[in-house]
């Protein structure tokens, strides 16, 4: 296994690197989202929201980390892909997760206002033809700061 330096868990490390990329959207004045799409231990793409700066409505960290990945393996299919995302991916994304067959989602926090993995549906009862791996609460802590930290900006003025 390789050395994930002072984290000692896979999860968390890779959670890491999402949150930096969500720190990116943050500095950018983006909802503070971050991806990244891992294949056989290596990062194969990373992303963070770009809506504001896209002027797309799509431009979500994991469908831009989606395409990253399918260029990147030349391929529609994600098979034998985990996707780490620093907070509840939407119903847009949830279902590009799906389509893309990525094998597991691992996420930060809930998100209850938009959230389709548990909070406003609960993908784990949706019988789709792909089963997907879901695991949350890694770095959820942080993820959570810095979502708030965002908000509370905004709503500063």
């Amino acid at each position: 296994m390789p050395s994930y330096g002072f984290l000692k868990d896979k999860d968390a490390f890779f959670m890491a690197q999402a949150l930096k990329e969500a720190r990116k959207a943050y500095e950018e004045d983006e909802v503070p989202v971050g991806a990244v799409i891992i294949f056989e231990n290596k990062i194969i793409a990373r992303a963070y929201n770009q809506v504001e700066q896209l002027k797309d409505s799509t431009a979500h960290a994991e469908i831009l980390a989606i395409t990253q990945a399918e260029n990147f393996l030349a391929d529609k299919f994600l098979n034998k892909c985990a996707i780490y995302v620093t907070i509840e991916p939407c119903l847009m994304c949830l279902g590009a997760i799906v389509l893309a067959r990525i094998e597991t989602l691992v996420f930060a926090c809930r998100e209850p206002k938009f959230g389709a993995v548990f909070s406003l549906v609960n993908a784990a009862v949706l019988d789709f033809n792909h089963k997907l791996r879901i695991k949350e609460g890694i770095l959820c802590q942080e993820a959570a700061v810095l979502m708030k930290s965002f908000f509370q900006k905004k709503r500063a003025g």
